[in-house]
């Protein structure tokens, strides 16, 4: 692997003050820890970058709708890298809109003097499969929020085709209601019949909500189960048949709208953001069509001081996920690049998403602080 010279960092943008707040609330949920990292194909092609050292270039694919983790800039927020290195009069970040959590670490990556990756980052707006895009000729290197999950490293023939890199974050499931219904809504166990609860499909959000529920054992689905379907309602058999976990779900459930349990005293699962993604999700739990949306806390508490006091974040998991990126299962020289960037910037895991919605300079301080290897 050929190792360049990268650029510094952009100068901070400014991040709302609504964020410090957010510090307490996501400490208290034990979000910052993280594991360790660690890591013969080519990365992806080469170029001549303005320095004498070839740069490598990193085609990287990011989930456009998971604030604050990774998302696409809209037209109300600072395009960060371009603008901001241009006024600063360094040469910007090539960071395609992207912003985040996911988007500091990447250009951090970029900053750490003979390190050589350069990401070419473009967004994909749906979710399902996007950890196997990974492994397609469209990109290198995809992310957004990733929980990392072996079953999520094979292909529909079941052959391994992703690896994922060690982990740069931690999730944990919750619910997110209007405040209203905070006190109502307490646990899992508190949703009620009458209650409809949002979800994006192929999530692990979803996967866990319906175990949590009971309406999945081992990711097959209750028996009686109904699945509401563009195709009709597929009535779940006891044959084992029909299942939906955080990788998929079976084939004839896979664009599903709504399940009923077989169970008469849970709520219907309605499943939203095919268009517009998370926002989707807040949309409709905000004019009431759904009483809770069930997803990473992560993402949850950010929407909560979004809110204005509408929403509240309730039903902590104790389940811990850890998010990684995914990677052509062939390309183990990028998985040990990104394993080695990753420990160097999170400081083998002790800085994580707490101390970036701190300090959203974290991951470029610790960039600056690289000293390429003899």
């Amino acid at each position: 692997m050929t190792w360049g010279r990268a650029d510094q960092p952009a100068p901070p943008r400014a991040r709302p003050r609504r964020w410090l707040a957010a510090i307490a609330v996501l400490a208290s949920f034990a979000l910052c820890g993280l594991t360790s990292c660690t890591g013969e194909a080519p990365v992806s092609e080469e170029r001549q970058s303005d320095s004498p050292v070839a740069e490598t270039l990193v085609r990287y694919g990011f989930y456009a709708y998971f604030e604050p983790v990774s998302a696409l800039a809209d037209s109300q927020n600072d395009q960060h890298g371009e603008r901001d290195a241009s006024d600063s009069g360094q040469q910007p970040s090539n960071r395609g809109g992207h912003i985040g959590y996911e988007a500091d670490l990447l250009s951090a990556i970029e900053a750490m003097d003979g390190f050589g990756l350069r990401f070419v980052r473009s967004p994909i707006t749906e979710w399902p499969g996007i950890w196997l895009m990974a492994a397609s000729d469209s990109f290198d290197m995809t992310g957004g929020g990733i929980t990392a999950l072996d079953s999520r490293t094979r292909d529909a023939d079941g052959a391994t085709v992703i690896a994922f890199t060690e982990p740069h974050i931690e999730f944990r499931q919750s619910l997110l209601v209007r405040s209203a219904d905070a006190e109502r809504i307490r646990s899992h166990g508190d949703l009620l019949a009458t209650d409809r609860v949002g979800v994006l499909a192929s999530t692990t959000g979803e996967a866990r909500l319906l175990q949590l529920l009971d309406i999945t054992h081992d990711g097959r689905l209750a028996p009686g189960t109904r699945v509401h379907t563009p195709a009709g309602v597929v009535l779940v058999a006891d044959d084992g048949r029909h299942s939906i976990t955080a990788s998929g779900a079976s084939a004839d459930l896979a664009d599903r709208t709504r399940l009923e349990p077989a169970d008469p005293n849970l709520p219907d699962v309605v499943y939203l953001g095919e268009l517009a993604g998370e926002q989707e999700l807040l949309d409709s739990l905000s004019r009431g069509d759904v009483d809770a949306i069930a997803r990473g806390t992560i993402g949850n508490a950010a929407a909560a001081f979004d809110s204005d006091g509408e929403f509240a974040v309730t039903a902590l998991d104790q389940a811990v996920e850890h998010g990684g990126f995914a990677i052509d299962a062939a390309n183990a020289e990028l998985r040990s690049a990104i394993n080695t960037a990753v420990a160097w910037l999170t400081d083998n895991g002790r800085i994580g998403i707490t101390q970036w919605i701190a300090d959203n300079t974290v991951f470029a301080t610790r960039a600056r602080q690289w000293q390429p290897p003899g």
